[in-house]
């Protein structure tokens, strides 16, 4: 059966910001290898050092990512152009040459470009996810064959309500007259009046985007233009590699410093679904919601759901029992300590945890670097590691259900071979197989570790494993010892022991020499 989606890319340009990102290499590789008639692919890459635009393209295709592309269309190179730019510069920093040539020839476009760190000062983060997104507009209008303009938000734009439709929210602000306001204030009063503009929401980033889809509605309403908002994206479920991830944002971090046997402890609701989305989905769901908007050319600005939680729940507290379970069967190379990770609520029992399984620890063992002569690092990195936990404390706490309607709409107007192609509903995903995916990809992947190693690795697993037990075993003799040295009661019990371990050897010894 032919694809109609694919169909409609062939002799199509398609233009990307956000492609070296995690969700747009991953859009980029299926649209070469479900699309392969599509004409050419646009990347928007801002230069990096001494590395130009074309040299950090050239960099992401040798990644594994493209193997099979690569494998199936041995030229699919070809059809990638570096676009030297900036979002946060006017006009994008595109020089006027290339403006020329995108303008006459980009039917679609796809917006994933942003800034997704949880703690950037309020300035920088509308500058890339506001002011950005306002210069992708304007390249919008300017295009004279475009189809469809995808914007990617995310499911968390509007965190501040439990239940999220497939609407735009207005922000607390309109986001232009705060644009205009930040360029005379100074940092120290926009850090100021951060926490009364982000009103409920947890970060800037949530804010942010939400500005963001405000500002498409005002100066994006007559254009093509579709949202996608996915909620937190995860390792790929299927393809193009099982598992795959190559960076330590959102769970991925979390994961390699649970497998490293860091992670000791996070604050998080157990029950509180975990809305982790495998990042083939909405890379899928992109790619077919450009099409409708060319084909069904809808009067309003479409928004689709792309979550988990609704129709496919996972809690985080199964997180923490797989996670352990996985880490073990395919330990990473030297963790720290062996993995063993909890969900904590109580906020007093969570600083106890913190203390004894995080902070103790770090400290003691930089006290033992500094006696073997080497520089302590442990305290540092579990600071650095407390500041990731504390910016995700929110979404690991609070649950949310948000609405559908729109993503199945569009499965329904798909066909049989297109559903299976460019699958965005995770309905058939069974977790536990995922996510020992998804640890084998933390370790191949992200950390790029050999499997042939393996054994190796749960033999030091092993080791740590005999070391806490002794360091244990030592402690409660110790202890013991004290009580014993200072109560009648212990002492007496102590003898108890003794003596019927005694008996009971006397006995094994007896029963021995009797024989049948």
């Amino acid at each position: 059966m032919a694809s109609a989606i694919a169909d409609f890319y062939k002799e199509k340009n398609v233009f990307v910001t956000g492609a070296t990102g995690f969700l747009g290499k991953v859009l980029v590789e299926k649209l070469l290898r479900s699309c392969p008639e599509v004409e050419g692919i646009y990347l928007l890459i801002r230069p990096r050092g001494d590395q130009t635009a074309q040299e950090r393209l050239d960099q992401i295709v040798k990644s594994k990512l493209f193997d099979k592309v690569r494998h199936e269309q041995p030229s699919f190179h070809r059809k990638l152009h570096a676009v030297s730019g900036d979002m946060c510069e006017p006009a994008l920093g595109i020089s006027q040459s290339d403006v020329d040539m995108l303008v006459s020839k980009i039917h679609i476009l796809f917006h994933s470009a942003a800034t997704v760190r949880f703690d950037d000062p309020l300035k920088p983060s509308m500058l890339l996810n506001v002011v950005g997104t306002q210069h992708v507009i304007a390249l919008c209008h300017k295009l004279k064959h475009l189809q469809a303009f995808v914007h990617v938000s995310t499911a968390y734009a509007n965190c501040d309500r439990s239940y999220i439709e497939e609407v735009i929210y207005p922000p607390p602000v309109q986001p232009q007259k705060l644009i205009d306001a930040l360029e005379w204030m100074d940092d120290t009063m926009v850090t100021k009046l951060t926490p009364d503009l982000i009103g409920k929401r947890p970060n800037t980033y949530t804010f942010t985007k939400a500005c963001a889809e405000y500002i498409l509605t005002q100066e994006a309403a007559d254009l093509p233009l579709a949202i996608v908002r996915p909620s937190i994206i995860g390792a790929s479920w299927r393809e193009p590699l099982v598992g795959w991830c190559d960076n330590f944002n959102g769970p991925s971090g979390l994961f390699v410093a649970a497998g490293k046997g860091l992670l000791r402890t996070m604050r998080g609701e157990y029950n509180a679904y975990a809305d982790i989305i495998p990042v083939d989905l909405p890379a899928n769901l992109m790619i077919a919601v450009a099409w409708d908007m060319a084909v069904s050319r809808p009067e309003n600005i479409p928004v689709y759901n792309s979550t988990s939680g609704g129709v496919n729940p996972f809690r985080w507290g199964e997180i923490e029992g797989m996670l352990v379970t996985y880490f073990k069967k395919y330990p990473l190379d030297k963790p720290f300590r062996r993995p063993n990770c909890a969900f904590v609520s109580n906020s007093f029992m969570y600083q106890y945890w913190q203390i004894v399984s995080h902070k103790g620890p770090a400290y003691l063992y930089d006290i033992w670097l500094r006696m073997i002569g080497q520089k302590p690092r442990v305290v540092k990195m579990y600071n650095k590691l407390e500041r990731a936990l504390q910016s995700m404390d929110f979404f690991t706490s609070h649950h949310w259900e948000w609405s559908h309607d729109n993503a199945d709409a569009l499965t329904a107007k798909m066909g049989e071979e297109d559903k299976k192609i460019f699958k965005f509903d995770c309905r058939g995903l069974h977790w536990p197989t995922y996510m020992e995916n998804y640890v084998l990809g933390t370790k191949k992947y992200v950390l790029k570790e050999d499997m042939d190693q393996l054994p190796l690795a749960k033999a030091h697993l092993n080791k740590l494993r005999n070391i806490r037990w002794g360091f244990n075993t030592i402690l409660i003799v110790l202890f013991w010892r004290v009580l014993i040295a200072r109560t009648k009661i212990a002492r007496n019990i102590w003898h108890l022991v003794v003596s019927l371990c005694f008996k009971f050897l006397q006995y094994l010894r007896i029963s021995s020499t009797q024989g049948p």
